[in-house]
């Protein structure tokens, strides 16, 4: 009888085509996902003009699908755990994209909030959800590079938005942007029959056949025999319920590093994507001119996340975003000075890549950090906790914006929480990583 470890078989297989259907699909899945966060700040300003509010309340109105998300990520990343990821995954997918699409159906500011954050639940949700699966299903040499090159999905979601965005906003108006944010509900069928249930939820289900199916394709060479049994060495679900375990095995005071790193970094992206195309517009830029630098800003968002993930799989990934999150604090404090136009747009493609780049090798980082049978939960715990940073940031912008105070003030005041997440990420504990934990087993074994 054979004791087969199915994350010590996913972690030596070798990239095949099975891996690239389940990144391919989670990457499709954030592509949506970002397409649906971005068109609110890509609107932003044909909103309030058409509905006629106060750059506080439009704070307020972006915010409502930031508050959504918090929930989202926490119940979703949560409940998947519990229920299967692919029913998870599916849930989010319905969520964002048809109440993303209600959205422009509405004139009233009210139901525009409620809409959102229906939405808001799903798009939080199925972070969590993707980062989890491609981290499981990921060969541990090239797992960060995958995670992140999956996760640029996100600014890729962005830049389709600023591109779609340019013509369909002065065609048919800011609706038309959120009517066509509806259409990957019809991907709902496919995503089921395509990406693979998580591995430790089948082990716990007993569906051994599945479990056999999923090992075959992750690594052709393995034949399954009668009578062999499936684990997972990092399967650490056995007492307490999933919450609890964040905290077990000394990784409590981690967690809690991450919760502020990941509240700072979601304040730094949320303040940007929400106010950046407004910023420059009152700077004196034309609102085209505005949008091009949200296509930038993810355009640097997708390098950031490649590079970040390709040095993370190099290099000790602690401190590839110490040095991530410190580019972060100078590129967005020079965006507020003076400087000539390419220099601008190198400053605000930085600012991408250290932010949203950033926020997404964070997720990396996370994902690789705690056990496989509740890595959905402490990921979702994570974006969930730092999703208040994320509500809180339109808000706070939105306050400093209605307060015409000068640009450099308003670029410094996204700038500070850079400094607080590279103090936070300086102090988790390592070691105490599921990562770390398993190559010390892998050493004495």
């Amino acid at each position: 009888m054979r004791q087969i470890d199915l994350q010590q078989l996913a972690d030596k297989a070798r990239f095949n085509r099975y891996h690239g259907g389940i990144l391919a699909w989670c990457a499709i899945i954030i592509i949506c996902d970002g397409y649906d966060l971005a068109v609110a700040g890509i609107a932003l300003p044909s909103i309030m003009k058409d509905m006629g509010v106060t750059a506080q309340s439009a704070g307020f109105m972006v915010s409502s699908a930031l508050f959504g998300m918090m929930f989202g990520a926490i119940f979703l990343g949560t409940i998947a755990d519990r229920i299967g990821r692919r029913a998870a995954i599916a849930i989010c997918l319905a969520l964002f994209s048809v109440f993303t699409a209600a959205a422009g159906l509405t004139n009233d500011p009210y139901v525009f909030s409620a809409m959102r954050f229906l939405a808001g639940l799903g798009i939080g949700g199925v972070m969590p959800n993707v980062v989890a699966q491609m981290t499981e299903y990921s060969p541990k040499k090239i797992r960060a590079t995958l995670v992140t090159l999956m996760f640029s999905g996100y600014a890729v979601g962005g830049m389709l938005a600023a591109l779609l965005g340019k013509g369909m906003l002065e065609a048919w108006g800011w609706q038309s942007v959120f009517l066509a944010a509806g259409v990957p509900v019809v991907l709902i069928p496919f995503v089921l029959k395509a990406l693979p249930e998580s591995m430790a939820f089948l082990v716990r289900q007993g569906r051994i056949a599945e479990v056999q199916e999923i090992a075959r394709r992750l690594e052709p060479s393995f034949v399954p025999q009668q009578g062999d049994s499936y684990a997972l060495a990092s399967d650490g679900a056995a007492a307490g319920t999933p919450i609890s375990q964040l905290f077990r095995d000394g990784r409590g005071f981690s967690t809690v590093m991450f919760w502020i790193a990941f509240f700072m970094c979601l304040f730094m992206v949320y303040a940007l994507s929400s106010w950046l195309t407004k910023l420059m517009a009152g700077a004196g830029y034309s609102l085209g001119s505005a949008l091009t630098f949200m296509l930038v800003l993810n355009f640097g968002a997708v390098i950031g996340a490649v590079g970040g993930g390709w040095l993370a799989d190099r290099c000790h990934i602690k401190y590839v975003l110490m040095g991530m999150y410190a580019l972060a604090a100078v590129s967005i404090t020079l965006l507020g000075y003076p400087v000539s136009t390419p220099v601008l747009f190198l400053l605000v493609g930085l600012a991408g890549a250290s932010t949203i780049g950033t926020q997404i090798v964070t997720y990396a980082y996370a994902g690789q950090f705690y056990p496989a049978a509740v890595r959905a939960t402490g990921i979702g715990w994570a974006s969930g906790v730092g999703r208040s940073g994320a509500i809180l940031a339109p808000i706070v912008i939105g306050t400093l914006v209605g307060m015409a105070l000068p640009l450099q003030q308003n670029f410094a005041a996204i700038a500070v929480p850079a400094v607080v997440a590279t103090i936070a990420v300086s102090l988790i504990r390592h070691g105490r990583s599921a990562s770390a934990v398993e190559r010390v087993v892998g050493v004495s074994a």
